[in-house]
């Protein structure tokens, strides 16, 4: 956020943090001490809504961080129902599907990347040759 003296006062950003972590807007503004209203008007700030979204984002970024921490773990939870003897044939057809549809996913993610990347890169090369 801001420094020392900006408009960005610390009670905006206070109000920041009360949007993330309070159930509502007017627990957000309790917590900072104003009025629900004005903290609608401050969301329609540029700044303040700017200030808002890249918090929220940095909050999402780490959330699914640690959801992808768990990904070894649920592959070999799926792993595990394939191939049990004990599990009826609908999951195993179920987990089966899932893990094929996902795998078929990641494949595509990586054309996508590769693509891209080599149209930046040609893209780069005929910006340099001008």
């Amino acid at each position: 956020m801001k420094g020392h003296g900006s408009k960005f006062g610390r009670k905006k950003e206070a109000a920041v943090v009360a949007l993330l972590t309070q159930r509502n807007i007017e627990e957000a503004a309790k917590a900072v001490g104003v009025a629900p209203n004005t903290l609608l008007n401050w969301l329609k700030d540029r700044e303040f809504a700017a200030a808002y979204r890249k918090a929220r984002g940095a909050v999402v970024g780490q959330a699914v961080a640690r959801l992808q921490q768990t990904t070894g773990a649920a592959v070999s939870t799926l792993q595990k129902l394939m191939v049990d003897a004990s599990t009826p044939p609908a999951i195993k057809a179920h987990v089966a599907r899932a893990i094929l549809a996902l795998a078929i996913k990641g494949v595509e993610i990586e054309d996508i990347e590769a693509r891209l990347a080599e149209l930046e890169r040609a893209a780069e090369e005929s910006k340099n040759k001008r």
